[in-house]
């Protein structure tokens, strides 16, 4: 990790040569495992602010440089936690009863969160765009989470994430 002789985060940024390609993150992900759990062990140990604002400034700088939607990873692989709110919301957009949608597309998990029962989305489309983009779970609209406060209460998360998503691992690669 990168500091200056006042032990804070020097000026790291991202480039778009930074992320991987989305079908090629799974292999570089294992091929790098250790370096980023390594990298999470040390982020940790940062003040909490310091770490926010390092991470915080390269969520925006990614999001400037990356489009998710040449990607979709997390829509195709993972299932956000919805909640109720959640519910009513995506039923109100597709013109269903809170019910119905949860007959149809939902399941509880093992936490007692309501998940998508298959992969990908069910409102994912083939060319990546959501079919309840303004309605969808808070869950996704807040994904991959590096723009959190007290990011230091999610670096497991984002260990994990950083599997599904090349801004996550763009991120915790630049840091290591």
């Amino acid at each position: 990790m990168k500091s200056n002789s006042n032990g804070a985060l020097s000026n790291i940024s991202l480039s778009s040569g930074d992320f991987p390609a989305p079908d090629k993150l799974k292999a570089l992900f294992a091929a790098n495992q250790g370096i980023l759990q390594k990298t999470v062990q040390k982020l940790a140990k940062l003040n909490p602010r310091a770490l926010d604002d390092i991470v915080h400034k390269l969520h925006h700088e990614a999001f400037e440089l990356y489009d998710c939607l040449d990607c979709s990873n997390c829509c195709r692989s993972i299932s956000p936690a919805i909640s109720h709110n959640d519910v009513e919301a995506m039923a109100k957009k597709l013109k269903v009863r809170p019910s119905d949608l949860v007959g149809k597309h939902l399941k509880l998990d093992e936490e007692g969160d309501f998940v998508f029962h298959t992969a990908p989305c069910p409102f994912i489309d083939d060319d990546n765009y959501c079919h309840i983009y303004r309605h969808r779970p808070k869950a996704c609209r807040e994904y991959p989470h590096t723009d959190r406060s007290r990011f230091y209460q999610i670096l497991k998360l984002s260990l994990k994430n950083a599997e599904v998503c090349p801004v996550v691992y763009a991120i915790l690669m630049k840091l290591a």
